[in-house]
């Protein structure tokens, strides 16, 4: 059998500022994913990290007295902090002041001029240094940028990339690649913004100095975010496209990114790409927003969620899972305190803690706390059974698409329906009646909530840990591949905490 190969990545984030709930959002969305594929036996490579250049950066660091290099180490460890705090399972964490990844952005850059794809003319125009972006005139709303940032008149030598000669290439792209952009909402977003025509995009800046030199032109920085794309090739050892990790992943990449990225990432990325004669990544999709009580999360309004605050108060797992479960992933959601209570409340303490815990409880009390013996099993049996079992080939297509609040979905579908069958089944009663009949029950439970811990592990990983221990599942068998083991009766079992304590 081929082992499948995936390539994920988060964005990289721009460090002029510390981490908020949206940086941990994609984080915590792209580590569900690339954990899922590991459970089944990929070969996942898995990369986030910093983008550190540009005038914001240069701004900010002149704002807290540093240079814009110690400012970029600062920062840059709190990015990693959070990797940590959110327990985030990637496998490389790129900074674009390496070494490594200057010679990548230069290699790219290199490749276009070598197929005339860049001339060097002169930029005038609308800027928005928060944004790092140029905008048109049309696009200005109240003189400011579409997002609400101030804009700048700029006018400066600049180098050019021939985007404009890209157009017709990427709307054929698109078409004939329809899952190349999801979902289909951003697909028509900007599919409806290249229809709209594409002018050469200025890639280079004059004014500033902190950022990639361009090759034989000191005088110009490259445009951050055509040196900052470069990052996806960097960690795959671009330019050396013979190497394992290049071959391996490079065309089996998923690029996770917000929605206010995506011009950036659908437009701007496959031109350069086409243009340089490179292929294009698998897909790329872009995620919804966060607002807080209804409102956009923002510094002036003071609603900004703190993700390191936020695990402080509640613990991480309950976190992860609240954030991939609230909302469709790809719209926006709403955070509040009541909505989040809730879900905790309801699907985890009561729905997968209480299942477990009464189940676990109720062996070491009744079968001296070892799995019990699995006698015949009858149509109720085999189809909780069957519905577990089902998991993981429908999470996997799930995630192939990103449908993470989806994979919550079909997992709590197989939740409600063993909490129904301990309730149709009674093995309290069984005790009295019948106690093969209650052993094998308990044994079927426990058979079930051995495979929803085990795809339910990549959201929350610590808390399906615990509850495997309680069910004496031992560490090899963890995976896609030991689904296909089963509970050995008569395994002595640790006494069961409850996992997943109710907010009061």
């Amino acid at each position: 059998m081929v082992t499948r190969s995936v390539y994920l990545t988060t964005p990289i984030y721009y460090v002029n500022d510390v981490p908020h709930i949206g940086h941990a959002y994609t984080s915590i969305a792209t580590d569900v994913l690339a954990r899922l594929y590991r459970l089944s036996g990929a070969k996942v490579y898995f990369s986030t990290g910093v983008d550190e250049h540009g005038q914001k950066i240069e701004q900010a660091a002149g704002k807290a007295n540093m240079t814009p290099q110690a400012y970029c180490d600062k920062i840059s460890d709190v990015f990693r902090d959070l990797s940590r705090a959110m327990n985030i399972s990637e496998d490389v964490f790129i900074r674009t002041t390496e070494e490594r990844h200057k010679l990548a952005a230069q290699a790219l850059w290199t490749r276009l001029v070598e197929r005339d794809q860049i001339y060097l003319g002169s930029y005038s125009g609308w800027y928005s240094v928060r944004d790092e972006t140029f905008f048109a005139e049309s696009e200005l709303i109240e003189g400011k940028a579409p997002t609400g940032a101030p804009v700048e008149w700029v006018e400066e030598p600049s180098y050019f990339f021939r985007m404009s000669q890209w157009q017709e290439p990427l709307l054929a792209y698109y078409l004939q690649h329809p899952d190349f952009m999801g979902p289909d909402s951003r697909r028509n977003e900007i599919m409806r913004f290249v229809e709209g025509g594409l002018r050469d995009l200025s890639i280079s800046r004059s004014t500033f100095k902190w950022g990639v030199p361009v090759p034989n032109d000191p005088d110009h920085v490259m445009y951050v975010w055509v040196e900052a794309l470069t990052n996806y090739l960097t960690v795959l050892n671009f330019p050396d496209m013979e190497g394992d990790l290049y071959k391996t992943f490079w065309e089996q990449a998923t690029h996770i990114v917000g929605k206010d990225i995506i011009r950036h990432h659908m437009v701007y990325w496959p031109a350069l790409l086409m243009a340089a004669d490179l292929p294009l990544p698998k897909r790329i999709f872009g995620h919804g927003w966060w607002t807080r009580e209804g409102q956009k999360i923002s510094k002036s309004v003071g609603n900004v969620i703190d993700p390191f605050a936020l695990v402080e108060q509640y613990g991480l797992d309950p976190v992860r899972y609240f954030l991939m479960r609230e909302m469709p992933f790809g719209k926006d959601g709403d955070f509040s305190d009541a909505a989040f209570k809730h879900r905790v409340n309801g699907d985890l303490a009561n729905d997968l803690g209480n299942l477990a815990q009464r189940v676990l409880s109720f062996v070491q009390k009744q079968v001296d706390a070892k799995t019990p013996e699995c006698g015949e099993l009858i149509d109720a049996d085999r189809a909780l059974l069957d519905m577990a079992s089902a998991l993981p080939d429908k999470l996997l297509a799930l995630s192939d698409h990103q449908e993470i609040h989806k994979i919550c979905e079909s997992i709590w579908a197989v939740v409600g329906e063993a909490n129904r069958y301990v309730d149709a089944q009674q093995p309290w009663a069984l005790k009295k009646t019948d106690t093969d009949r209650m052993q094998t029950v308990l044994y079927v439970l426990m058979e079930t909530i051995r495979r929803i811990a085990i795809v339910t592990q990549p959201l929350m990983p610590e808390s399906c840990g615990r509850m495997l221990d309680y069910l004496g599942v031992p560490e090899g068998l963890r995976d896609f591949k030991g689904l296909d083991t089963q509970l050995v009766p008569g395994t002595a079992l640790p006494k069961p905490e409850p996992i997943f304590p109710r907010i009061e």
